[in-house]
């Protein structure tokens, strides 16, 4: 697996567990929704992503986009 489908995959993993404690427990939840979606987005515009210098650090092998 490779470092970019490594980020993608736990943004995901984020979400839907934010949707489903959002759901089943508190509706406060659904703002951890908010921060992976702003993290993705501010990941996008500068490049700089803290899960990916995690995933890096962990020995995950660099895909193109984090190059």
């Amino acid at each position: 697996m490779t470092l970019d489908r490594a980020v993608m995959m736990f943004a995901g993993f984020m979400v839907l567990v934010s949707l489903a404690l959002g759901f089943y427990v508190s509706p406060w939840w659904f703002l951890l929704n908010a921060f992976v979606g702003l993290n993705l987005l501010q990941a996008s515009l500068t490049g700089f992503c803290p899960a990916a210098i995690v995933f890096r650090k962990l020995g995950v092998k660099t895909g193109c986009a984090f190059e």
